[in-house]
């Protein structure tokens, strides 16, 4: 029975990848389990040592998949497209 709730736990959980803009329009690109927390940990500096310096950040773009193994190949993805491909990205949704 523990499995199965365990399972179904985990099923449950969604992964987001997500971009933020940055206040010196730089594209942040990231992944959680929480985009509201996360963006408020960037934003209270807490987030990633790149947003720090580049507070406030705005989300502009984000995906959800149902496990973090998708969630990390997407944002490895994305981290490897050029600004104006992420731009393209973030414009099409």
């Amino acid at each position: 029975m523990k499995n199965i709730i365990k399972d179904d736990i985990l099923f449950m959980d969604k992964h987001y990848v997500y971009i933020l803009k940055c206040k010196d329009s730089s594209l942040y690109t990231g992944w959680t389990t929480d985009i509201e927390k996360r963006l408020k940990a960037h934003n209270s500096g807490k987030g990633a040592k790149y947003t720090k310096s580049r507070k406030p950040v705005e989300l502009v773009y984000k995906e959800e998949f149902d496990n973090k193994s998708d969630a990390l190949r997407r944002e490895a993805a994305i981290k490897s497209l050029t600004r104006k491909q992420k731009l393209a990205l973030i414009n099409k949704h």
